[in-house]
């Protein structure tokens, strides 16, 4: 028997990055040293405060049972206290809050619950690889939203033309952003909030990184920015904040409608997060806030290392405000996919293209600041030992 696989597959591409670990295992099975700063995947262990709740919780069998969609009550109730010690937004646990089993899951779904096919979602360009798949599922159409370098890479709400924004029934945001790790500005979110009532457009905004900020830089939410409630939801996720990337506890927080969709459709596909899980999660979200700042203090200190480094290489690198990402461009004409497998087959490093992002993220390159200061510093001599070197 011949299988057939559905028509919407042509418009998912390979993931980047699977795509990324591929080239990765055929460089090592070469004997190649990899030093792997593609993959945004936190290299700090989860603190055992967290780990002794879970460890704890598991051996309780009143949470052997199936979890519920929505995430436990203690669960929520330490999202919406999250939210007012670091946002000074008030939510309602039993209405402004959805747990996860990951961001990307709800971010994935969210196009089904708000979208019919014909549609307009707006993207930004270059974005997230986990944003187009699912307006694909929900045969929506994509309208991108170029972020460009002169416009510190937040998106011109201006130059969305009138008859794409009547259209349009969702508009995804990221900041600070996957790859280009801009910050939102207040000035910005209220463009977006009033863009969102005059045409009738709902908003996500995913905001896994917010904790990551740097030169005394602090990230907003969406939701602090008056009205934004009445318009959009906010994405979270514990996996950047605590270093719990393998747990798979996110959250949406904001418009009670919105959220109530999305728990519609992903009660259909799934069920809750594991309740130990939660329960540790919840005890990350009401404990101290200094281990964010401890991570928030060693992604800079690897940031200064490496733009420091790549910089006497004459890369002129664009230094980041935010995320443990470094968005910078090309430094020679090479094309961007060109470029990373050069520096992996000659140097031993893997960066992600900016092209496995959007078009638009032709002539740049990501790097992951995921490994220790030392290993950064060893990635810098490699490329300058490889050559790649501009006066």
């Amino acid at each position: 028997m011949k299988i057939e696989t559905a028509d919407r597959l042509r418009h998912f591409p390979v993931y980047l990055f699977d795509d990324l670990d591929n080239q990765k295992a055929a460089a090592q099975a070469k004997g190649i040293d990899v030093i792997d700063l593609g993959v945004g995947d936190p290299d700090r262990p989860t603190p055992d405060y967290i780990i002794d709740v879970l460890c704890e919780k598991a051996r309780d069998d009143r949470h052997h049972h199936y979890p519920s969609y929505k995430g436990l009550p203690e669960y929520r109730k330490a999202v919406a206290h999250w939210y007012k010690q670091r946002f000074g937004v008030d939510l309602d646990p039993n209405s402004e809050v959805l747990g996860l089993i990951g961001s990307k899951i709800g971010v994935a779904l969210l196009p089904m619950a708000l979208c019919n096919p014909g549609d307009i979602v707006l993207i930004p360009n270059p974005c997230y690889t986990a944003y187009r798949p699912g307006i694909t599922m929900a045969g929506a159409e994509i309208a991108e939203l170029p972020l460009l370098e002169k416009n510190g890479f937040l998106p011109d709400l201006s130059a969305i033309p009138s008859d794409v924004a009547r259209k349009a029934k969702l508009m995804l945001l990221n900041h600070p952003g996957n790859p280009t790790a801009a910050l939102a500005t207040p000035k910005f979110f209220s463009d977006v909030v009033k863009f969102a009532n005059d045409h009738n457009i709902a908003i996500s905004h995913d905001a896994p990184y917010s904790e990551a900020t740097f030169d005394g830089e602090v990230a907003l939410s969406f939701l602090e920015t008056p009205g934004a409630k009445d318009v959009g939801v906010e994405f979270h996720s514990c996996s950047k904040v605590f270093n719990m990337p393998g747990w798979r506890c996110a959250y949406a927080s904001g418009n009670g409608e919105i959220l109530a969709a999305l728990g519609k459709v992903r009660s259909n596909i799934d069920m809750g997060q594991f309740e130990p899980v939660q329960l540790a999660a919840a005890a990350a979200l009401n404990g101290p806030m200094d281990h964010p700042r401890k991570m928030a203090k060693m992604y800079q200190e690897r940031r200064d290392a490496l733009c420091a480094g790549l910089d006497e290489l004459g890369w002129k690198v664009i230094w980041p405000k935010a995320t443990f990402f470094v968005w910078t461009r090309v430094p020679t004409d090479m094309k961007s996919g060109d470029f990373a497998k050069e520096l992996l087959a000659k140097a031993g490093v893997l960066i992600s293209p900016g092209t496995g992002f959007g078009a638009l993220g032709e002539g740049y390159i990501r790097i992951a600041l995921t490994v220790e200061v030392d290993r950064l510093k060893e990635a810098v001599k490699r490329i300058r030992d490889a050559g790649f070197v501009y006066s």
